[in-house]
């Protein structure tokens, strides 16, 4: 599975972003998907998860009220809304997808896109 993240760019704080994530010549719709993020010198941290079905969703405690994930399998399509954007969202945010189910733990997921930069400008 080939996975492409695209959506990224410059914006100001406050402003929005939709990261997609997608793939071609192979469904997505039995792979839980997930976001990650990794700011320069920093760790790649889980930013959130969508399960196969796009029924069940979570994300990590610091983009709640703020970022959304969405799915639509017909398209073969995983996409992160990012709202009220602050400066310490600056990062390159990466799509995973994950024969395990959606999961916060980056070794669970099998197939990683090569991500996209959003940067925050303050």
């Amino acid at each position: 599975v080939q996975l492409q993240a695209s959506g990224g760019g410059l914006v100001q704080a406050g402003g929005s972003l939709r990261l997609s994530c997608a793939t071609t010549g192979r469904t997505l719709s039995g792979y839980g998907m997930g976001w990650f993020r990794q700011a320069p010198g920093k760790v790649r941290e889980f930013v959130g998860a969508i399960n196969s079905s796009g029924g069940i969703t979570y994300n990590a405690d610091f983009v709640k009220g703020r970022f959304t994930i969405s799915r639509d399998n017909a398209r073969n399509t995983v996409y992160l809304q990012m709202n009220s954007l602050k400066p310490e969202d600056t990062a390159v945010y990466y799509c995973a997808a994950s024969l395990g189910g959606s999961t916060p733990s980056p070794q669970r997921y099998n197939y990683w896109g090569q991500g996209t930069l959003v940067t925050v400008s303050s």
